[in-house]
């Protein structure tokens, strides 16, 4: 569908458009999940610093978004024959420098708050969270942008794994956890898998436009085994964790899943392509929330120490 056929939205309607509400489970999981770890080996929640974590990750994520919006246009990556839901850029729906400013006043947000999480946890979590930023704009912008050299999935999954998890746990109780460390192996795969998705369904139109995401590097039938192993592996941390430790056995909660996992990587495996991706997509990022909430409630429960 050309840009003039589309129905004209509202500013409001662009704008939570842009901010793609379906990748929000992204940011938000880690932060739940690395409190809930704190909380289950007996730290005190701390829940101004809950809300004000999952403010400044939400932001980020927000931000994030709004520059690959931006970038992606401004590389070509976005046009009409784009697989995906509508871009406020490449549509006009948002001025571009409409755009620019929404990233500007998300990511001053985030750093406003971030200066009161830095309070807290100290230098620590202002590397975290200078990094983060910059890895945010730098995803599909600036010189070398890591979306189209095939390190993506690699930022991905330390960003919104091993790093929201810990670095989210360590708020909570001021100290390094292992156990944090080893769920946030489980959440990280997860997420990843919603870009996987996300790059197996662009692959053509990225190969075609030099976005050399990790899909184009290695092709799409490695992209779908990759979704598969990341699915297994995620599943397995928490198994093994439970098995390991007879007071960890909440732990084995989240495998209630299951069935839609196994549902999940059996369509990713049958060879669908292009827009038939786009409900996988969303139903990986169903399934990312329903698996943290569960891990969040093993984890409180179980008090695993």
């Amino acid at each position: 569908m050309s840009t003039a056929a589309r129905a004209p939205v509202t500013p409001v309607r662009a704008w939570v458009l842009a901010a793609r509400p379906a990748t929000l489970p992204a940011a938000a999981v880690p932060v739940l999940v690395g409190t809930a770890a704190a909380v289950g080996e007996g730290v005190p929640l701390r829940p101004v610093v809950f809300i004000a974590t999952l403010c400044c990750a939400l932001l980020i994520q927000i931000g994030t978004n709004f520059a690959n919006d931006y970038s992606d246009f401004h590389r070509g990556a976005d046009h009409e024959g784009r697989l995906g839901p509508v871009r406020v850029t490449q549509s006009g729906m948002i001025s571009q420098s409409g755009v620019r400013l929404g990233i500007v006043v998300t990511f001053a947000l985030a750093v406003l708050i971030g200066a009161g999480l830095a309070w807290v946890g100290g230098w620590p979590i202002i590397v975290i969270g200078v990094c983060s930023l910059l890895s945010g704009l730098a995803y599909t912008g600036g010189p070398y942008p890591l979306g189209y050299h095939g390190l993506g999935d690699l930022f991905v999954f330390i960003f919104f794994g091993l790093v929201a998890v810990c670095g989210t746990a360590y708020l909570q109780s001021g100290t390094w956890s292992g156990l944090a460390l080893a769920l946030a192996v489980s959440i990280g795969l997860l997420v990843t898998n919603i870009l996987v998705v996300n790059n197996l369904r662009d692959l053509p139109t990225d190969r075609a436009a030099g976005k050399n995401t990790l899909a184009v590097r290695i092709g799409a039938r490695a992209t779908r085994a990759q979704y598969v192993s990341f699915m297994a592996l995620a599943y397995l941390v928490p198994v093994v964790l439970a098995v390991s430790e007879p007071s960890r056995r909440w732990l084995l909660l989240p495998t209630l899943t299951l069935p839609l996992a196994i549902a999940l990587v059996r369509q990713v495996s049958s060879g669908v392509s292009g827009r038939e991706l786009n409900a996988i997509l969303e139903r990986t990022g169903k399934l990312l929330l329903l698996f943290g909430v569960l891990l969040a409630i093993a984890l409180v429960l179980g008090r695993v120490r």
